[in-house]
């Protein structure tokens, strides 16, 4: 198979909040056409649902089992992403026969890289004969077969953007802000390097929760009416993982958030703010090169306190911070658009993820293809 194709990418993140769906022509190296995207957030009994998920899978010991409800939930989140599917067709005009494969990467409920094990609930056979389409899934296992963490995937995609960027030579650093930050970094030679940064919005999101009854902190607005504890930011930046100097991913409860007592409400929501920034910046010493571009992507690009204290940062180091969006991306389809281009590039057989992403011993391929029933 040659030449472009095309693809839609599905993605249903940590944050458990819904499935986010975009469309790519791509030929899986650096032809990149972005097409549109959609967002279907999940109902809060289906988040309940998940998160109960998340707890019964710590009993998995083989990525294949199902213990309690696994198997139902599966099915459901399965039958949910179809619908998504088919929403996002209607709504652009498009059939089933215009697609020529769908990246799915299904609900992560286990991810222990140690232990080379990691778990995403989502049956691709099921998925295929509910679209019509033909399905690439289970994209991780097969890196972490070959020594790899099993994440991040996405870099090679990074990587595809960046060559489309302006200012050639200059080394750029991709941020995506989620519950856990994480860095792509493609140096001025075009080398490729990723790993975790450091705690993103799951600090944040689980003080504003516990304090004031919301899930998280909207755009800033509760850090914006606070200042930065120093004490209790150096305590976080003093954290080994900054300093090691083996990158690893990271686990939720790697940062845990302060105790109650500790600061206020504002307070905590601004220290907690300068610490996600101020880790990206710290993380990125162990980059070969300093980033001359900071490309900032996931939710915490939404908020201004973040924003501004990576610009402060980042500017102190002679380096530009810009949301996707200034750039003509989208910070929030980015990821459902990796899935689509790694789709196509398991398809061909090409290396989904490189010893500078995932520590994998070679670069290798990976994903499931389930075709679809005609």
């Amino acid at each position: 198979m040659t030449g472009i194709r095309t693809a839609i990418g599905l993605m249903s993140g940590t944050s458990l909040d819904g499935i986010d769906v975009a469309l790519l022509r791509t030929d899986g190296e650096a032809a990149v056409e972005r097409g549109p995207s959609l967002a279907c957030p999940y109902d809060a009994s289906f988040r309940r649902r998940l998160q109960g998920a998340l707890e019964t899978a710590k009993a998995i010991g083989e990525r294949s089992e199902r213990p309690g409800d696994l198997v139902e939930i599966e099915q459901e989140l399965t039958l949910r992403h179809g619908e998504a599917v088919r929403a996002f067709l209607a709504q652009n005009g498009l059939r089933p026969t215009d697609i020529d494969v769908i990246g799915f990467h299904g609900q992560t409920v286990l991810h222990r890289p140690n232990a080379g094990l990691t778990v995403q609930l989502g049956d691709g056979g099921l998925l295929a004969r509910e679209t019509g389409i033909d399905v690439v899934y289970d994209m991780r296992a097969n890196d972490m077969v070959h020594g790899g963490q099993g994440a991040p995937l996405i870099p090679v995609y990074h990587a595809a953007l960046a060559a489309g960027l302006s200012g050639e030579g200059r080394a750029v650093a991709f941020v995506n802000i989620g519950g856990i930050s994480n860095i792509t970094f493609i140096g001025s030679a075009g080398d490729i390097v990723a790993y975790d940064s450091g705690p993103g919005n799951t600090l944040i999101d689980q003080w504003v929760e516990a304090h004031a009854g919301i899930p998280y902190d909207q755009g800033g607005m509760i850090a914006s009416e606070g200042r930065v504890d120093k004490a209790l930011a150096d305590r976080y930046l003093a954290h080994a993982f900054f300093t090691d100097p083996v990158r690893r991913s990271l686990d939720r409860n790697d940062f845990l958030p302060p105790q109650g007592g500790e600061a206020s409400l504002e307070d905590g929501a601004r220290t907690l703010a300068h610490v996600t920034a101020a880790a990206i910046l710290r993380s990125a010493r162990h980059l070969p090169e300093r980033p001359g571009l900071y490309v900032i992507c996931g939710g915490g690009r939404l908020n201004r306190v973040i924003m501004g204290d990576l610009a402060a940062l980042a500017g102190e180091e002679g380096a530009e911070v810009m949301a996707a969006e200034a750039l003509g991306l989208n910070g929030d389809s980015m990821e459902a658009e990796a899935w689509a281009y790694l789709a196509v590039r398991s398809l061909l057989a090409l290396p989904l993820t490189f010893p500078g992403t995932t520590g994998v011993k070679a670069p290798v391929t990976g994903g499931r293809l389930r075709k679809a029933t005609v």
